[in-house]
């Protein structure tokens, strides 16, 4: 197996489990996470941007933005058209699609979130946050799912492709 050939199924696996985080975001929590009154709506939402903070989310969301470009690079050193293709297209995908729509639109409310003193707050003020949050963290999230599931699809059919 060639160091082009190991990046690429590196780039597919990493772009493969970010989009299956936002995919179960999409079809689970956001759904499990409606269906809660306003305050432990906002109080679980709180905890998992909290939690979702770590090493291992990090490691494929950020890898997928370093590892996607490379392996589009290196498939373009190797002449191999098709595959470089596929790789670039994935690559700008996740880059404007995951990763800008996640840092210019999810990461501010998140941050929203996060400033919000619960202990402070009024029914009438957690109800309002939850309609500024909610709908459009929900449709933000569907953008950039489906913009990681196209992404891994490119990605992965980039494998193997000499033409």
């Amino acid at each position: 197996m060639s160091f082009y050939e190991l990046i690429q199924i590196v780039a597919v696996l990493l772009v493969g489990l970010v989009a299956g985080l936002f995919y179960s975001y999409a079809c689970s929590v956001t759904w499990a996470l409606g269906k809660l009154p306003d305050r432990e709506y906002i109080m679980t939402f709180q905890s998992i941007n909290t939690a979702i903070l770590n090493a291992w989310f990090f490691v494929s969301f950020m890898g997928s933005l370093i590892i996607l470009p490379l392996a589009t690079w290196l498939s373009y050193r190797a002449d191999i058209s098709l595959s470089f293709w596929l790789l670039l297209s994935a690559a700008v995908l996740y880059a404007i699609g995951v990763f800008g729509v996640t840092m210019l639109g999810n990461v501010p409310l998140n941050n929203m979130l996060e400033r919000f003193n619960m202990d402070v707050a009024t029914a009438q003020d957690i109800s309002s946050l939850r309609e500024r949050f909610e709908s459009p963290w929900n449709k933000l999230n569907l953008i950039r799912t489906i913009a990681a599931v196209l992404s891994f699809l490119l990605a992965a059919l980039s494998i193997n492709l000499k033409a």
